[in-house]
């Protein structure tokens, strides 16, 4: 896994154009932030997603490309598995 994010470590399949990544509050962060251990507190990586302009766009990203792990467009692991069961 690269050291930060950057637009080049997403792969897509979501149909979304690809720019949406490069105005990620996450962008140049360490992802091993917005991965966190089992039972570790994600509070700061959930902030870091509060404030961000793309949460929609990552979110949308998470769930097209069935991303089970981590945090993404400002929802958990069992946040996201919870959207996908209810579509």
């Amino acid at each position: 896994m690269s050291q930060t994010y950057d637009s080049q470590s997403f792969r897509d399949d979501s149909g979304l154009p690809s720019n949406w990544r490069n105005e990620a509050n996450c962008k140049g962060l360490n992802p091993e932030l917005f991965h966190p251990v089992r039972g570790k507190d994600s509070r700061q990586a959930l902030a870091v997603c509060a404030g961000c302009i793309v949460v929609n766009e990552c979110l949308h990203y998470a769930l097209s490309n069935s991303i089970k792990v981590g945090i993404y467009g400002g929802k958990s692991e069992r946040q996201r598995r919870v959207l996908r069961r209810d579509k």
